[in-house]
């Protein structure tokens, strides 16, 4: 009787109580799981949840406030394929999964496995929001131009041309001179013909996309306070009219500076620069490369046109009154003053910031300047100069108000996809930017928050900035991956595949000497320091992780040459000819074949497989192949047995090594591998990344 009783009590069990197979709970919003992924209005959707073959009871998905069942429209050997179909969807969705298995009820969403409902991480999607194919993964490279190589020395900013913030401009001699501390009048004479020399080296790299700091006219070498929107600096172009006199000795009165005057405001070489700047974007595109534009629309520089705080417009019958000199110029609302009583030279402006040499546009005060931003919007990316794309700086910063900002950028959307549907619109944001990523204003971001943070933090222990070190971020899995799907799920799919991937910038620190591990600026250290004790080993690894991570993974110029560089300035250093590491570049081009031959990496869905102290290995797979990445940032070598399974890789199957990096190289020697017992084992070196591959079918 006894004896019954259990048998009862063990059957009752075991049809109760199902053992989920966890590892196999999957959906995403790539194209196998959400279908289209980027739906037009009036589409009917597909929307998918993976599941081990006949392994739960139901499948539920609530779409909105919409709860509906899912029936398994597909199987496989390993997997079963739920499925719900959504008619002419016209609005917003969101949604996430419940599944249940026996009496076990979880929940899924874009974080993964739950137990309780959270709504804030449910997928979303946005018909009539696409981003463009060709943006998809691209391998974009930046250049500051000022800095990448010098094809015409004759528009070279010369020594005593103007004078900006405190000093004339210098032109530096030394190509391979360290910037200065104070390095914005500093000029090396780098140029668009010297990019038009070496897209044959960035096409033999394997770029697809030129994302180019700013080039219109301006007075600084970074070019981020610009003085007229309309027109490619000539500095930078064409010079056909060279007349007047450098700067004289001993003033700061810019209307002296009669040549600076000629270069940059005389109709001639400015309309010469347009033209150059049309051959530029077509040399580009014969080579099957796009080009992205740096747009500055939260603020200007106080040379502006508009303002004229030089008075340098003020000497031409070509230009208006500058809202500086009179109350009376027609511009005169594209800023905010404060003192009405001021006039002339009314220096009340704001300043982004509080820089009066950067004067924030008033947006709000002035329909005019709206028009006029959207206009430059559409111009640039309209024939004849055909540009692919935007770029834009501290977007969020735009207006002076959260719900104009709104406001500005679904309009500028608006402006620049109908003059240009196949454009990018992607700006720099720090912090969430799920508000921005509705569909209707922006496409993506440079991704700090899911790709130039985390792997810093976990590959160096340093900020971004090289600025602090914490050595409870070194190596932490958890705090990596958790952060990494946290910012990821801001995104939707689309905006995820052509986010900016960058591991240095401009306003960065170099990532190869953040491998030093070292806290330092180039006015505390010196700029020797930045190029001590790095490791090269660590910056493969971040190489390969960036070439096999979701989005479009883009080099600062010169970082696969082997730059170094505190923080800004030091980070805008010379593009090093003659004297590149060959080494780097070529793993760059190997790394960057093996990023474009895999279409798991180029278009699959990511998942993590495993997490311990400095070690960490996720997967990006299809249903076709899967690709397993391993990185190891500890001084031991790790032994690691990875389930595979989930990935769709049967047992006995054969994984391929296709690259291994360590701290003598790397090797790109294809070696087997035998999963076994569902498992992956593989010891990876101390210091090491690898990367496996295998086709499912």
């Amino acid at each position: 009787m006894q004896e019954e009783k259990v048998l009862h009590a063990i059957e009752y069990f075991c049809k109760s109580v199902k053992i989920i197979d966890f590892g196999a709970l999957f959906s995403d919003g790539s194209e196998e799981y959400c279908s289209p992924c980027e739906p037009a209005v009036g589409d009917d959707l597909t929307i998918r949840f993976r599941t081990a073959k006949g392994n739960v009871d139901s499948v539920f998905v609530t779409v909105n406030d919409d709860r509906l069942e899912m029936k398994v429209g597909d199987t496989d050997d390993l997997f079963d394929y739920y499925e719900v179909k959504i008619p002419n969807v016209t609005e917003r969705l969101r949604y996430f999964f419940e599944i249940k298995a026996g009496k076990v009820t979880i929940f899924y969403n874009r974080i993964a496995l739950q137990k309780n409902v959270n709504r804030d991480y449910d997928f979303e999607v946005f018909p009539g929001f696409k981003t463009p194919d060709w943006a998809k993964g691209a391998i974009m490279y930046q250049i500051y131009v000022d800095r990448f190589c010098n094809g015409d020395k004759t528009n070279d900013v010369l020594t005593n041309e103007y004078f900006y913030i405190d000093r004339p401009t210098r032109h530096v001699e030394n190509w391979d001179q360290y910037p200065e501390n104070m390095d914005v009048g500093n000029h090396y004479g780098g140029d668009l013909q010297g990019v038009i020399d070496k897209l044959d080296y960035l096409k033999d790299l394997g770029v697809d996309v030129l994302y180019l700091n700013p080039i219109f006219v301006s007075p600084s070498n970074h070019k981020y306070d610009a003085q007229d929107f309309d027109y490619i600096d000539p500095h930078y172009a064409k010079i056909v009219k060279d007349e007047g006199d450098l700067l004289p000795e001993g003033t700061s009165d810019n209307r002296k500076a009669t040549r600076y005057v000629t270069r940059v405001t005389d109709k001639a070489n400015l309309e010469a620069s347009n033209e150059f700047f049309i051959h530029f974007v077509e040399e580009v595109h014969k080579r099957g490369m796009k080009v992205i534009l740096d747009g500055v629309f939260n603020h200007c520089g106080s040379f502006n046109k508009w303002l004229d705080r030089e008075k340098i417009y003020d000497m031409s019958d070509d230009y208006e009154k500058g809202a500086y000199v009179s109350k009376e110029s027609p511009y005169n609302s594209f800023f905010k003053f404060h003192d009405e009583n001021k006039w002339p030279d009314n220096n009340s402006y704001d300043g982004w910031w509080g820089h009066d040499t950067l004067p924030k546009l008033n947006y709000e005060g002035s329909e005019k300047l709206h028009d006029y931003i959207l206009n430059i919007a559409r111009k640039w990316v309209s024939a004849p100069y055909n540009v692919d794309g935007w770029r834009l700086d501290v977007a969020a910063d735009l207006g002076h108000s959260e719900e104009y900002n709104h406001r500005f950028w679904r309009e500028f959307r608006q402006a620049v996809k109908e003059a240009n549907p196949n454009a990018i619109i992607l700006a720099e944001h720090y912090g969430d930017p799920n508000s921005w990523l509705k569909g209707d204003q922006w496409d993506t971001i440079m991704n700090y928050g899911a790709f130039m943070e985390p792997i810093t933090w976990f590959l160096t222990g340093l900020e971004k900035h090289s600025d602090e070190f914490r050595g409870d971020c070194l190596g932490n899995p958890d705090m990596f991956i958790g952060t990494l799907r946290h910012y990821m799920s801001f995104f939707m799919y689309g905006s995820l595949n052509v986010a900016m991937n960058e591991l240095s910038n401009h306003d960065h620190s170099r990532f190869l000497t953040r491998t030093n591990r070292r806290v330092g600026r180039t006015n505390t250290l010196g700029p020797q320091a930045a190029n001590e004790n790095v490791s090269k080993a660590i910056m493969r690894e971040a190489v390969l992780f960036q070439m096999t991570w979701p989005g479009a993974p883009t080099i600062y110029y010169g970082d696969e040459a082997g730059v170094c560089g505190w923080t800004d300035p030091d980070s805008r250093r010379t593009y090093p000819w003659g004297h590149e590491d060959m080494e780097m570049i070529q793993f760059h081009k190997d790394m960057i074949k093996i990023h474009k031959k895999y279409d798991a990496i180029m278009h699959g869905s990511v998942t993590f497989l495993h997490g311990e102290n400095r070690c960490v290995a996720y997967a990006r797979f299809t249903r076709k192949q899967a690709v397993v990445g391993i990185m190891n940032v500890d001084y031991t070598d790790k032994e690691l047995k990875l389930h595979v399974r989930r990935l769709g890789v049967k047992n006995n199957r054969t994984m391929k090594r296709v690259m291994i990096t360590s701290e003598d190289g790397y090797d790109i020697t294809e070696v087997p591998y035998m999963v076994q017992n569902n498992v992956l084992t593989v010891v990876v070196p101390k210091m090491s990344s690898v990367l496996f591959v295998t086709d499912l079918i």
